[in-house]
């Protein structure tokens, strides 16, 4: 006889399969809802900021990647879902989540909630489970949004999500939108966003199914992302006519000599 805590834990394990299943699945209705956001708040953000993209090609036209920009604005994910019409899926921070319709609308356009400062494995592997699906992911291996020209010390989730899955990373330069949006505004201003896409970083190491990816391997994907993306920042940078924003930790370093 199936003892009380035996049947929890399975039940338990059920609803989460299930859950996955469904999070995953391109339903109509998810479906249109994201054509129809992309189109209008992509379509505004290219227009307003007069954004151009380079490298284009680099991204894949079918099958998962992980997408990892720098992050510098809020204006980075609408930027990021204008570089193609396929749908991408995000991570947000679980905070969001506390509107039961807003985070009706997060879950349908397949974002996943994730807890900050903390590994959070349901996250990973809901990652996982989306790549695994063919679907792309942006991730921000900076993290939360930083300010700067330097690319800052980075997580690992992206390159250890990426091995997992056995997906390449795209990594992806973002000039300008700091001052589209810097992070005390609360408005977007009128400034042109330059994107350098660049060639896809793939899996350095084989991982099967249920091993573990080595520690090695990921410190190696990381620093390997890391220089990609400091480069694509340098050149998106310099498309928008400026080599740092204002105020930037660069400045500040200058003024305190």
């Amino acid at each position: 006889m199936m003892s009380l805590r035996t049947c929890f834990h399975e039940c338990k394990a059920d609803r989460m399969t299930r859950y996955d299943t469904h999070f995953v699945g391109q339903t109509l209705p998810s479906k249109v809802f994201y054509r129809f956001g992309r189109f209008i708040v992509s379509g505004g953000i290219r227009v307003y900021t007069r954004m151009s993209i380079i490298g284009r090609e680099n991204l894949p036209a079918t099958g998962a990647f992980v997408l990892s920009p720098v992050h510098r604005s809020y204006i980075d994910t609408p930027i990021s879902g204008a570089l193609t019409t396929r749908r991408l899926r995000f991570l947000g921070k679980d905070s969001m989540w506390a509107s039961k319709w807003f985070g009706w609308v997060l879950s349908s356009l397949g974002a996943i909630p994730v807890t900050r400062g903390t590994a959070d494995r349901e996250a990973m592997k809901r990652a996982v489970t989306v790549l695994e699906a063919g679907e792309p992911l942006v991730l921000y291996p900076e993290g939360e949004r930083k300010s700067g020209p330097v690319v800052q010390p980075m997580f690992d989730g992206a390159a250890y999500i990426a091995l997992k899955a056995g997906v390449p990373i795209i990594p992806v330069g973002i000039g300008g939108s700091e001052r589209v949006m810097p992070k005390s505004a609360k408005f977007i201003y009128p400034r042109k966003v330059r994107v350098v896409i660049g060639e896809a970083l793939h899996p350095n190491v084989p991982v099967g199914e249920g091993s573990r990816v080595p520690r090695s391997a990921i410190a190696a994907q990381s620093a390997a992302l890391h220089a990609e993306l400091q480069r694509l920042f340098d050149m998106s940078m310099v498309g928008v006519g400026w080599s740092y924003p204002p105020e930037s930790s660069h400045d500040q370093n200058a003024t305190n000599d």
